[in-house]
């Protein structure tokens, strides 16, 4: 389910599908308690209004979906998880500035 934001709210139904569709996918592990998480929500606005053309910027609501959360290894939030063709290719937790995820973006069109 995409909203007005251009970030897509994954589950563990449609996860799968959302990274097939997509070359390059950022997944943004958060919880709505997070005050990090809160804090990159504007960032990471940005960053899928100005994605290029094939990438993703998604969501995961940990509580909401703790086995998405659990097969992913993510014991601390945000965390934001790439993937390019399907894989994890990197990963970064902690609240980080907007210009360190879209270099992170760029590396998945490579």
């Amino acid at each position: 389910m995409s909203t007005d934001t251009g970030i897509e709210s994954l589950t563990e139904s449609t996860f799968h599908e959302a990274l097939a569709a997509s070359s390059g996918v950022v997944v943004d592990f958060w919880a709505p308690w997070c005050g990090p998480c809160r804090a990159m929500a504007p960032v990471l606005e940005d960053v899928a209004r100005e994605a290029p053309a094939g990438v993703l910027v998604a969501k995961v609501n940990v509580d909401e979906q703790s086995a998405l959360a659990a097969r992913f290894g993510v014991q601390a939030i945000p965390t934001l998880i790439f993937f390019k063709d399907g894989a994890v290719v990197d990963r970064m937790v902690g609240a980080v500035p907007k210009a360190e995820i879209v270099k992170r973006l760029e590396a998945l069109r490579s």
